[in-house]
């Protein structure tokens, strides 16, 4: 079993960063982890993942601002996230799932609370 915990949102002003976290408890190790996010009105949408050997994938939208990474020694998950712009407003959660694909994640994956991430113009 599987339990994530995220955190790290917030409300800052557009150009500004934010760093979010998951703690999991439960070994995630050889899993693919993700952060993921929905806008109000708005599907859920992939953002970042990483897999057990830490090839790291981002959505276009956010390559060169966010970055994912994991410290697998204090199980956690973070996503650095700069120059964050309003249509970066979202929730935004933490998934575990055995492969990397998105069906996956949403199929059978492990999901956190959500933490809100508000960027204001």
């Amino acid at each position: 079993q599987v339990q994530l915990v995220e955190s790290g949102g917030g409300s800052v002003q557009a150009g500004g960063s934010l760093r979010l976290s998951c703690v999991a408890s439960g070994n995630t190790d050889y899993y693919c982890m993700a952060w993921f996010r929905q806008a109000p009105g708005k599907e859920r949408e992939g953002v970042a993942s990483i897999d057990s050997a830490g090839t790291t994938r981002h959505i276009d939208s956010v390559k060169g601002r966010f970055t994912i990474s994991r410290d697998a020694a204090k199980k956690t998950l973070y996503l650095q996230m700069n120059s964050l712009k309003p249509e970066d407003t979202a929730m935004y959660y933490c998934a575990a799932s055995v492969g990397c694909s998105i069906i996956g994640f949403l199929q059978s994956g492990w999901w956190g609370q959500g933490t809100q991430v508000t960027v204001s113009s």
